[in-house]
């Protein structure tokens, strides 16, 4: 399938539409689905007051249909993007340069693996990301941006912007994975005494000192719940991030567009909800995404996020838990380090080099600690 040599730019996902945004994204990453990425943008989240301004680029085919997307928004500074670049910024700025405004090929506030150069599956998929990337490129220029930045590419997007010249970063996170487990049980079964005997414990103090934990997902969910979590969310990420990232319309939004993709696990005591975690359902992953309490439980955020996500992966055949970024007290309780990824181009030689030497050094801590963390700290028993 041949594709229109030209690219076109939409400061609004409505404008490409569900239809033809949803045949390159596929079935599969909820993440940069029309419905999640257009509820960013009509709930306000995204938008050109936040500093998220939305120039997503499109390329047709020769019958004028989509053949591929990309994700790319206009960026006025570092914050909702867990690949952080701060000091890059602030050396670039103390030098003259100006860092800001740059491109963020991403979903926003979302620190997840997924596609990020959208090309339909009966399109040539180098010919699309090929175009996707000359375009976003042009427009750096056109729009005098710094850079290009994109986040959390799956290994194959990462793999394909390395070759065409792109810096490429590594970072790790930690994730929970199925061997194929019948129930909560067989992987406890799996791991070593102590580590078996401290997640025991752990899930009957919490449990035991709440009324009730429910998942909600479908029909289940209710404006009731996403008034408790929207509460939830503003405690955390008020003390997390000083300015919390969503408003309360995009949990509504969500709830109304992608119930049957929302997994969220509740807990209620005394007659009122008091903590949450909000999970989306991929096509092979339960992806944990935000956490709040109002009260104080121990233990209760690692029932929430940690055990009930494997318990619930475990009944719907999911092969992994992504629990989000950061947190090395993760693998003691069965998330073992996993890596993700990003790509950076910076127009300026001057910035592109000292960063490139810096990520080559970087990429191999990374690895290095990823192998350590997982021999050393594994809470699984030693086969053989």
């Amino acid at each position: 399938m041949s594709l229109k040599p030209a690219v076109a730019i939409h400061r609004r996902i409505s404008e490409i539409g569900r239809e033809a945004w949803d045949a390159c994204a596929g079935p599969d990453n909820p993440f940069v689905a029309f419905d999640f990425l257009d509820a960013l943008e009509e709930s306000g989240s995204v938008g050109d007051h936040t500093g998220w301004a939305p120039h997503h680029i499109t390329v047709e085919d020769e019958e004028g249909r989509v053949a591929a997307a990309m994700p790319l928004y206009l960026k006025s500074h570092s914050q909702g993007e867990y690949v952080f670049d701060w000091s890059w910024a602030d050396a670039y700025e103390k030098a003259g340069g100006r860092y800001y405004p740059k491109l963020q090929c991403a979903s926003p506030f979302s620190p997840v693996t997924g596609p990020r150069m959208l090309v339909r599956p009966d399109v040539d998929p180098d010919e699309g990301r090929r175009m996707l990337l000359g375009g976003a490129l042009t427009l750096c220029e056109r729009l005098g941006a710094s850079s290009l930045h994109v986040t959390f590419p799956n290994e194959e997007d990462w793999a394909f912007l390395g070759a065409a010249g792109l810096l490429q970063r590594q970072d790790q996170q930690y994730h929970w994975f199925n061997r194929d487990y019948a129930d909560f049980d067989a992987f406890l079964a799996a791991l070593s005494s102590g580590r078996r005997k401290t997640v025991k414990r752990e899930r009957r103090l919490a449990q035991a000192a709440v009324d009730e934990i429910v998942a909600l997902t479908g029909a289940d969910l209710t404006e009731d719940h996403w008034d408790a979590f929207y509460g939830f969310y503003m405690d955390t990420g008020g003390r997390k991030w000083g300015r919390p990232y969503l408003n309360r319309a995009f949990f509504s939004l969500l709830g109304e567009r992608m119930a049957d993709r929302v997994m969220l696990i509740m807990a209620r005591r005394d007659g009122r909800w008091i903590a949450g975690a909000l999970n989306l359902i991929g096509g092979d992953c339960l992806i944990g995404r935000n956490w709040g309490c109002v009260e104080d439980v121990p233990f209760l955020h690692f029932e929430l996020c940690y055990y009930q996500a494997i318990e619930h992966a475990i009944r719907l055949g999911l092969g992994r838990v992504e629990a989000g970024a950061q947190g090395q007290h993760k693998i003691a309780r069965g998330y073992l380090p996993a890596p993700v990824y990003s790509a950076h181009w910076i127009a300026d030689p001057a910035l592109r080099e000292p960063v490139r030497r810096y990520l080559d050094q970087e990429r191999a801590a990374v690895r290095q600690e990823m192998d350590w963390l997982a021999e050393e700290y594994s809470p699984f028993k030693a086969e053989g």
